[in-house]
């Protein structure tokens, strides 16, 4: 991966840009806007961000209860949002050597790698959100994580239900049918844990929304990156803008292979990398995979820039 840019961290010596990393849904929380609309700028851009929408980002992200934020068309645009106001935050003007998306964290990381404007992923993000919430109402499927075991596939489609993300070896989440999945056991011996979710989301439980989402996102111009992004569904580092944005449809129904970024990211060292707002869930996953990561959950964890 190509060096783009330096920073001064903490210490006050000169280094790489890092590796970006966004977060995916889950990761939200009330309030999790409120800090970031100290950082200059913030507020107006924020206020733009739900102009476009039609969304009131301000108050969502700084006094909606844990319920309204939860919810797919809030939850997306919002994350969209604080982990962009973070990443310009960490950049300071600079580029990243890389980014990496988790699932809905794939739009801020494209956008901070050049590909589309920061409007245009928010945008997009309210788009995939709203979409994917409609989907979800056409007949009940929710997600389980499989723990402690294997997870066979054969197994797996003969009960109707598909893998929806690999995080890690061990941390296999699998969805489809409400009914399907409160019957099934694996065969492993895994345990399985209901996850609080609205759908299957990338699974094909998702298929309503690919026709809505393509076309939206067919209208956002897009360039070619910067820096190398690293792709949800096999880890591959690209940089070809159009190939991105078509890979972000594909992405509503198909697995996020979190595995094989990380597998990408650490066969690549960067001078280190940064776990975007609101952080925590992808740098222990990281760590695992002997990437270290530092967790940007407010203001205060930004590196000092020169």
């Amino acid at each position: 991966m190509r060096r783009t840019g330096e920073t001064r961290g903490r210490s006050g010596h000169p280094g790489v840009v890092p590796l970006l990393l966004s977060p995916g849904q889950g990761s939200q929380s009330p309030g999790m806007l409120t800090p970031w609309l100290d950082l200059p700028d913030a507020r107006a851009t924020v206020q733009r961000w739900s102009e476009r929408t039609g969304l009131d980002l301000l108050e969502l992200g700084t006094t909606a209860t844990a319920e309204q934020v939860r919810a797919t068309e809030v939850a997306q645009p919002l994350l969209t949002a604080v982990a962009l106001l973070c990443g310009r935050a960490v950049l300071a003007g600079s580029a990243p050597t890389a980014v990496c998306g988790h699932s809905i964290g794939e739009l801020s990381a494209l956008a901070l790698a050049g590909v589309m404007t920061d409007d245009d992923a928010v945008a997009l993000a309210a788009g995939r959100g709203a979409l994917m919430a409609q989907a979800a109402a056409v007949r009940p499927t929710t997600l389980a994580a499989v723990l402690g075991g294997s997870v066979d596939e054969d197994e797996l489609a003969a009960a109707g239900l598909e893998v929806a993300t690999v995080n890690v070896p061990g941390q296999v989440v699998v969805g489809g049918p409400v009914d399907a999945l409160q019957a099934w056991t694996p065969s492993s011996g895994a345990r399985v844990r209901p996850l609080d979710v609205a759908g299957a989301f990338h699974t094909s439980a998702m298929a309503p929304a690919v026709d809505g989402f393509r076309a939206l996102v067919e209208q956002a111009p897009a360039s070619d990156a910067v820096c190398d992004v690293v792709a949800n569904g096999d880890g591959a580092a690209l940089r070809d803008g159009r190939e991105l944005m078509r890979r972000l449809v594909g992405q509503l129904t198909r697995p996020v292979r979190f595995d094989l970024c990380l597998q990408t990211l650490s066969a690549a060292p960067t001078a280190g990398a940064f776990e975007l707002a609101p952080a925590g869930v992808l740098t222990g996953m990281a760590k695992r995979a002997g990437i270290a990561v530092t967790a940007v959950k407010s203001p205060a964890d930004l590196p000092v820039h020169a």
